[in-house]
């Protein structure tokens, strides 16, 4: 039997700019932001279809209107096996809170390795989903974001308001 290999593409509006959801019947690939300081490009043998990515976009409208803190998508892995442990790690983060990058090291097993955690944070292709932005830095501050640290802040203080947490935001 056949996969079907064909990579689609659907850019999704957002409160944090656009998103380009990028995937295949297998799931999702990839959730590049499509503006940022390296904008995500489209390839040209890629499809453009909306229907692959419902679940998705259902999920991620949910999650920016405060009625979602995990996700339930396939994702399709790739990365190499200390990336994928960055990335399972990142999951265990619950939403609303935030780890240091010190601290994320440890929880990997690699507690000097700080910033080859910070390397496989950056390399993390779906943000928001796989939540990135929940790692800052051991002072607190907000180093380092794919979509910028305005946006980082931006989804930190959405799940801190939908949570009830206590974020100290320090430029609030």
């Amino acid at each position: 039997m056949a996969t079907d290999v064909t990579m689609n593409y659907h850019p999704l509006p957002s409160p944090i700019g656009t998103l380009l959801l990028v995937g295949n019947a297998s799931g999702i690939a990839s959730i590049p932001f499509a503006t940022s300081k390296r904008p995500a490009s489209v390839e040209p043998t890629w499809v453009a279809a909306e229907r692959p990515f419902q679940s998705a976009i259902a999920q991620l409208e949910e999650y920016f209107a405060g009625r979602r803190r995990a996700f339930e998508l396939a994702l399709i892995p790739t990365g190499t096996a200390f990336q994928q442990s960055v990335w399972r790690e990142l999951q265990a983060i619950p939403y609303g809170t935030s780890v240091s990058y010190a601290e994320l090291a440890s929880r990997v097993g690699k507690p000097t390795a700080f910033r080859a955690v910070g390397a496989a944070n950056g390399a993390n292709p779906w943000p928001i989903v796989v939540p990135c932005h929940r790692v800052i830095g051991s002072d607190r501050s907000l180093t380092g974001f794919g979509g910028g640290v305005e946006v980082k802040r931006a989804l930190l203080r959405l799940e801190a308001e939908v949570s009830g947490a206590a974020w100290l935001d320090p430029k609030r």
